[in-house]
Order: structure tokens, then sequence, then C-alpha cells
């Protein structure tokens, strides 16, 4: 979860929104206090399906319960009653992230002065959740995930890597895919005419796979992913004008032209509801051709709407 700059001197990589969280940047920590928590679920500090059960002294594996996108809110909301904060100035969150800034401002709506959800929706749509449930069914597949009590020497990494793979292509436009690939072979000239990966994009794909592998946990991956599918706001509050009907948020909604797994549709018809309410909510379409990864990609547009958002939420009388 940590979000920008160099954690340790052991670090090969910057956060993972360098671009848009630092001195002078979209979200200018010159200015700002940046809270940033790995969610429940994952693996890299929060508890979640790879943390230790104190009562079997083994990692939870599948005995790790089924959690929701509003699970992972209230925790949040619970670190930041542990440091003593009673509001925030925003919330902003990309895909997931931003399913999770909806649901911060519906359910604390005190705490919340602006919410700037990216690339996000109030749902799933039947599409989403199949990639979803392909990425699933390539780790359950596994001989390796052995019902979910694997060990980090011998575990479902072929399974994890092709739900990333498929993952990927979906963070991805058309676009984006045939201006960076096209139909390149990747270091040579001619067809191989075998089953290895010689096109330029199928080695892109081997590379995300495999890395992701070295970071992430496959159950990790199983819970994320099927808490994402239970996300519908309209769902649990009746219709989503209902959903938004207690907010006391400013919003300003951003999605992009080329995202075609939360199109900016989604972002539209959460806006519609909002303005039913007659809530104060800006929205930006962006066009670019990085598709739903745009929002880790485009620093300066993105980074000049949110930064001229919050300035004008922290002016006084705002």
């Amino acid at each position: 979860a940590h979000v920008a700059g160099y954690h340790g001197p052991d670090d090969k990589k910057p956060g993972w929104w360098e671009i848009m969280v630092g001195p002078g940047k979209g979200i200018d920590t010159n200015k700002y206090f940046v809270i940033c928590s790995n969610f429940l679920g994952g693996c890299r500090g929060t508890t979640g399906p790879s943390s230790i059960n104190p009562q079997t002294q083994k990692p939870y594996g599948l005995d790790f319960p089924i959690i929701t996108i509003a699970d992972m809110v209230n925790v949040q909301e619970l670190l930041l009653g542990k440091l003593g904060i009673k509001e925030v100035l925003a919330v902003v969150g990309g895909s997931i992230g931003g399913m999770q800034v909806l649901q911060w401002a519906i359910e604390y709506p005190g705490f919340v002065k602006a919410a700037i959800p990216i690339a996000t929706t109030t749902h799933l749509g039947a599409q989403s959740i199949a990639f979803d449930a392909v990425g699933r069914n390539a780790i359950l597949a596994d001989a390796n995930f052995a019902g979910g009590e694997y060990t980090d020497e011998k575990g479902p990494d072929r399974g994890l890597a092709i739900a990333r793979m498929i993952g990927h292509i979906t963070y991805l436009s058309e676009q984006g895919m045939r201006e960076k690939f096209g139909r390149k072979l990747r270091g040579a000239e001619s067809y191989s005419y075998d089953f290895n990966s010689e096109f330029a994009v199928e080695t892109y794909l081997d590379h995300q796979g495999q890395s992701f592998v070295e970071r992430f946990d496959a159950n990790s991956y199983l819970y994320i992913t099927k808490a994402a599918g239970y996300f519908d706001l309209a769902k649990d509050y009746g219709t989503l004008t209902k959903a938004f009907a207690n907010t006391k948020s400013r919003f300003l909604v951003i999605g992009f032209a080329s995202d075609w797994l939360y199109p900016p549709a989604q972002s539209e018809t959460m806006v519609n509801a909002l303005v039913a309410n007659g809530k104060d909510v800006s929205y930006c379409n962006i066009a670019s051709p990085y598709g739903h990864d745009a929002f880790l990609l485009e620093p300066e547009t993105l980074g000049s709407f949110i930064s001229g958002f919050l300035d004008a939420t922290h002016r006084p009388g705002v």
C-alpha cells in the first residue's frame, strides 16, 4: 500500500501512485497529509488470508471470511479512529479504490469533505464479473492451489499469473494495445512456428503475470475480486439515488474515454444519481489511450483536475 516515494533503502521502485502523490503533484504533500493503507483481505500488511490465524498458528487460507467493500472501509475508519482523526479533507481512489471512496461517502457522510472516485463504478457488470470469474478459476484449477493451503515454496503460481494476464487485458484499451504492441515480434524477425511466446503482447503478458506472482497472494486475489463482484450500491440501498441521498461530500467523478472495464457511461450514471439528489458534483471524462490503467498513467491531466478540486475544497467556507 506504499503510495509514493521509497519506503526503505532496498526498494527497487517508488510507491504505486508516485506520479500523483508528492511535493507539487496532483495530491501535493506540501499541502496535505496522505494516508494510504493496505485494504482488508490483501497481503501487504492489513489482515488477509495469508495472515496467521491465532487459533491454528497457520495462515487463514480459505478459512478467512468472505469480505465486502464495506468491510474494507469499516476497517479504514477504525484505523483513522485509532489515529485520532475525526474528519478528512478527501478520500481519493481509482478502480476498486474508487468503490471504497463511494462507500466512504455513503457510510460516513460527516467524515469525508470531498470524494474523488476515479475509473470506477457503482456495480460490476456481467462482463467484469465474467473476467474475474475466469481469473479465479485459473487459480482454483492450479494443482498447487491445495484448497488454499499452499506454501510460499509451492503455490498456484501459474494460475495466479494467468489471472493477472487476463486482468491486464481488461486494463488496456484496444488503441493502446495496437499502438504499443501491434503485431510486433519480440527479439525476432520471423515466426518461430511453435507455442512459445513470440508476439510482443504475449511476452508483455508473461512479464505481468510473473512479476505479480512475486508480490501477491493467490488467496487474496480470490477474496478481493469476489468483494468487487458483491459491490452493488443500488442493490444495497434500494436504488442508486437512495444510496447517495444522505451524502454530504463534494464529488469529483473522473472517468476515461477508453476505459472499457468501467466505461464512462457508468460514471455518468453515478453522476446522474448525485445530481438527482442535488449534490455538489463535478464530472470529468478524460480522453486517453490507456484504458482503465489511465489513472496510473495520466499525471498531468488527472493531476490538474485533482489538485484544483482539492484546493477549492480546502478554501474556507467551502
